[in-house]
């Protein structure tokens, strides 16, 4: 039997180590492809969060206590479930996500590579000997936090819950995940049946669905004392804002608007093979989506032309039941707002040369030329598969064109010289650099994060970046006899 094949979590959360009821209420979920209904997952409410935070403050001090070979080894036994349940986690990231399942199983991977690097932080040194003037031991440790909040997006649920849950456990402290519930199962159900079968204790983790009101009050719980949140800037102010009245640490991985920019000396074939996956790849809702595509002026009628036939000519459709490279958006409201933006961009002057058309919720990959600086398309973030083409003369207009936003997230060059690319993107200000390669890439031993709009900088991923955000410095002196003052 798979993880979720008793459907114990039909209508449910996950709650102090079982499933019940949410106060919340319950919501199907569904298939973009289909509009069919896949089952129903409960919803918590504000006192749903409110009593799970405090669940997991009690059972968090055990937790933290346990030898660290016992942590360590329940994100091993978390690791390999993942791939002995594989293909059943795969069908759900397919029919709820809509995925194409090549996607879905990079989620696996990453996923159970995130539980494999987290095994490693229990025995990671946690501590440094601090030199002092007096006569006594110093040194600075880690300890656990204790609550960790975390808010995760619909996109790719599986890698941006795990990436947050997997290391704060394996640093001893406890976890009350609330992912979007449009991806609940993948995004939450299955880390609840994956953690339990791994022997986590009951309590450590709270999986709760929910709305913004649900992501409130996972901010304002007293026990929570971090957050880690994923998702659009707009959202990411509000918590981040929500947080700092509280008093507690936010971690905010947020939009993003990342250029691909095409050198003269390039080779047109690769960088339109390159565009084309960062672009298109499940249909553009990623945070590091190439959203602009900035190429030399001698190129850009061949880089267009390129381009646009890659685009036309990938397949499009339900990925449950056809070999496609893009399947359905999330839901109306995301189509929507795709095509408003590149409508609104036609309308004041772009082309399109591929695609701007939809069937239900299948979006052609689009293709936009003729573009401005202040289109819609090109200005904000779309998440979606639109690939807005701008044309440069010198390296100093890249530079100030690729530069030229309020995010920085991730940055692309491509060129044949890689040393030169290498000065260029020190010029503009990116969390990421990819140099001959597309901006959505992600492994699970790397800090990772985005500066300005984009988020609060590399909060995930490494040993260095997961133990700054889900532990606090804790400073210690010992004397062999009691100091004495003046009075």
């Amino acid at each position: 039997m798979g993880l979720l094949d008793d459907r114990r979590w039909e209508g449910q959360i996950w709650r102090d180590g079982a499933w019940c009821a949410g106060r919340g209420g319950a919501r199907e979920v569904l298939e973009p492809a289909t509009g069919k209904v896949l089952g129903t997952i409960g919803l918590a409410s504000a006192d749903d969060v409110a009593d799970a935070a405090e669940a997991a403050a009690k059972a968090q001090p055990d937790w933290a206590a346990a030898p660290f070979h016992e942590r360590a080894a329940v994100l091993r036994r978390a690791g390999d479930l993942l791939h002995a349940n594989a293909p059943e986690i795969e069908d759900w990231l397919v029919r709820e996500a809509g995925s194409i399942r090549p996607k879905a199983a990079f989620e696996i991977a990453v996923s159970a590579a995130e539980c494999y690097e987290a095994a490693a932080l229990p025995s990671h040194p946690y501590g440094q000997l601090l030199a002092t003037a007096d006569p006594r031991l110093s040194m600075a440790r880690r300890r656990p936090v204790g609550v960790v909040g975390v808010i995760a997006p619909f996109n790719v649920p599986l890698i941006l819950s795990m990436r947050s849950v997997a290391p704060a456990l394996a640093l001893g402290n406890a976890v009350v995940l609330k992912p979007d519930p449009r991806t609940a199962v993948g995004g939450g159900a299955v880390l609840a049946a994956l953690f339990e079968a791994a022997g986590l204790p009951a309590g450590v983790l709270q999986v709760l669905p929910g709305d913004a009101v649900a992501g409130q009050a996972v901010v304002e719980a007293p026990a929570v004392r971090v957050v880690s949140f994923t998702g659009s800037t707009r959202a990411g102010r509000a918590v981040g804002e929500l947080a700092a009245r509280h008093l507690k640490r936010a971690h905010l991985e947020l939009g993003g608007n990342s250029a691909m920019v095409v050198l003269e000396d390039a080779d047109v074939a690769a960088a339109a093979g390159l565009a084309a996956w960062g672009s298109f790849f499940h249909q553009g809702q990623i945070c590091m989506t190439t959203g602009r595509h900035l190429v030399a002026q001698p190129l850009v009628e061949e880089y267009v032309a390129a381009l646009a036939a890659k685009a036309e000519a990938l397949p499009v459709g339900d990925p449950a039941t056809d070999q496609v490279a893009l399947g359905p958006v999330i839901d109306a409201v995301q189509r929507d707002r795709i095509h408003s933006m590149v409508e609104s961009s036609v309308g004041a002057g772009a082309t399109v040369a591929a695609g701007g058309r939809y069937e239900e919720l299948f979006y052609r990959p689009t293709v936009l030329t003729g573009v401005s600086a202040d289109m819609p398309a090109y200005a904000e973030e779309v998440f979606g598969p639109v690939a807005p083409v701008l044309a440069f003369d010198s390296l100093d207009e890249a530079v100030g064109l690729a530069a030229a936003t309020s995010y920085g997230l991730s940055l692309s060059v491509v060129t044949t010289d890689p040393l030169g690319a290498l000065e260029l993107c020190e010029r503009i200000p990116s969390g990421a650099v990819h140099i001959n390669d597309q901006t959505v890439n992600d492994e699970a031993q790397i800090p990772f994060g985005g500066v300005g709009d984009s988020g609060t900088g590399a909060r995930f991923g490494g040993a260095a970046a997961n133990i700054e955000a889900f532990t606090d410095t804790q400073w210690v002196t010992m004397r062999r006899t009691p100091a004495v003052y003046p009075f």
